[in-house]
């Protein structure tokens, strides 16, 4: 009797996570369609603007590592309070703020409660199931993420369509409704001391990766050297305390740190489909804010149908077949928009379900991949440092996009681009696909050298 309410109690608690994952993503990403109508109020450029994005991505990853750290010392449901009540405290403040600066405070501080969410989005798998249900358990906060990502941009346009762009606050409300179930069928788990937290080295790493992205966007070498000074202070830091903000052990693992990399660059570029697609839309195509949710939807929708479809290929061909499959689509997607940056806006879209899929596969492949080089004492730190750089890289990916776009192009780099307008979406689209090609062709021989090993082995 008492298995069968603890297993009914964990299948109540992971539904209520996928309503807050939904919440949670759609928050993440609508901004990104009013950032146009947002520059024109305030008289600012993309650039500037985006750090409504940026700063937003920023302190989500650096509190997705530090709420998982606290979670060793403090009742998860205790975090998830903390957190969520801060994630509304900076919804209720955007939605009556009356300046971008007010806008931005509020949008920081939702970061700030809401990086509970993905350290939540880990634990709960990890405490409350088997390792035989886990699988799929992930694979639901996978479809959780997935709808909040299809149902956001249609949110926010019609939201823009019908109000001011600052009720797009008012959509992380919602996720009040899920804290008396937290708190009802969390457990008072035990608590170990979990050793020191350096929060000095947490600092010195959160100033470290501001200092760059605020060189990016301002094209200042004065941020740029306090964010080199800041990360080797850092690095002295994780190799001379007992408990750091980081185990520097775990880069010793090559296929890790090669793998992280990877990730790094391939979630910078994946944040160009969520990013760019709407100042593409806007800027060159011409469309209404309320409009260009509508565009994007397709995409989204197809990413979340066929998100299980991924899961079920890494598991009968390989992570790295899937790799392929993503990677492909992924450079078909940049290929086609940046050959046909001004089609028609049908065409658009469906070049959107390329990417969005194709990205949708890869993070399934690179997470998959990586957490296998792994032992089971780094698995924890080791895919929250992955989930960490992830979240850096689209921040500094959508600063740098910002400072591209603001500085414009008058020559298009592709030769077979029939049209005259959107030169500088064009080359970015055009660079990516490049890149994507060059990380296939590392991928192949990596994963060559290291099959041609396991042959060798065996026999």
């Amino acid at each position: 009797m008492e298995a069968t309410k603890t297993q009914q109690n964990s299948e109540i608690l992971i539904r209520i996570l996928m309503f807050t994952l939904v919440i949670s993503s759609m928050s993440a990403l609508v901004f990104n369609i009013a950032l146009p109508e947002i520059s024109k109020e305030f008289g600012l450029s993309i650039a500037q603007v985006s750090w409504l994005s940026t700063a937003y991505g920023l302190l989500y990853a650096i509190g997705t590592v530090t709420y998982g750290k606290l979670a060793d010392r403090y009742k998860l449901k205790n975090l998830l309070t903390f957190g969520l009540l801060v994630f509304t405290a900076g919804s209720f403040f955007g939605l009556v703020s009356d300046s971008f600066s007010m806008a931005l405070f509020g949008r920081c501080l939702q970061a700030v409660g809401a990086a509970v969410i993905p350290a939540t989005a880990m634990l709960i798998p990890l405490r409350y199931f088997p390792p035989e249900r886990r699988g799929s358990v992930l694979g639901r906060t996978a479809v959780g993420l997935a709808l909040g990502g299809a149902l956001g941009p249609v949110v926010a346009a019609l939201i823009v369509s019908f109000a001011h762009w600052r009720w797009l606050f008012s959509i992380p409300l919602l996720i009040l409704l899920t804290l008396p179930f937290y708190r009802k069928y969390l457990e008072d788990e035990e608590i170990g001391s979990g050793g020191k937290f350096d929060w000095v080295g947490g600092s010195l790493l959160a100033i470290s990766v501001t200092s760059l992205l605020l060189g990016v966007t301002n094209g200042s070498w004065w941020f740029a050297l306090a964010s080199l000074v800041t990360l080797l202070l850092f690095v002295v830091r994780i190799r001379s305390v007992a408990d750091p903000f980081v185990q520097p052990k775990v880069f010793a693992n090559k296929q890790y740190t090669i793998g992280i990399l990877m990730a790094f660059l391939i979630n910078g570029m994946g944040i160009s489909l969520y990013y760019l697609s709407p100042l593409l839309l806007a800027q060159v195509q011409q469309l209404s804010t309320s409009w260009i949710g509508f565009v994007m939807v397709p995409a989204a929708i197809a990413s979340a149908l066929l998100g299980r479809v991924g899961g079920r290929l890494a598991d009968r061909r390989g992570n790295a077949f899937l790799y392929f499959v993503a990677s492909s689509l992924l450079i078909g997607c940049f290929g086609l928009l940046s050959t046909f940056t001004s089609a028609a806006v049908l065409g658009i879209a469906l070049f959107l379900i390329l990417g969005n899929v194709g990205q949708s596969f890869m993070q399934i492949s690179m997470a998959n991949s990586i957490s296998r080089t792994l032992t089971k004492e780094q698995a924890g730190v080791g895919m929250g440092i992955f989930s960490m750089l992830s979240f850096i890289s689209m921040g500094i990916a959508s600063a740098v996009y910002s400072k591209v776009i603001d500085l414009g192009a008058t020559t298009n780099w592709n030769p077979v681009n029939p049209y005259t307008s959107g030169f500088i979406y064009s080359n970015i689209y055009l660079m990516m696909a490049l890149m994507h090609v060059c990380l296939l062709v590392f991928f192949y021989f990596q994963f060559g050298r290291a099959k041609r090993q396991s042959l060798l082995a065996d026999s």
